[in-house]
């Protein structure tokens, strides 16, 4: 799993929310919720952005090998 679709789903869970109640609090569709947490590789980053901006977070460009 990648390292977004971990957090998202951890901190959703943390936070007590289904996929259905954190897809309407941020404004997602659940069918983006469902694909972003299951690790999908061709997701929008602005949707991306706004899931992590439910908790305090934002999406930065980084090298793949952590460098």
């Amino acid at each position: 799993m990648n390292p977004i679709a971990e957090f998202v789903k951890k901190r959703r869970k943390e936070a007590g929310l289904t996929q259905e109640e954190f897809a309407m609090r941020s404004g997602l569709g659940l069918r983006f919720v469902r694909d972003l947490e299951q690790g999908k590789e061709t997701v929008r980053m602005d949707k991306v952005n706004t899931a992590l901006e439910m908790f305090g977070a934002v999406a930065v460009p980084g090298r793949k090998d952590g460098k």
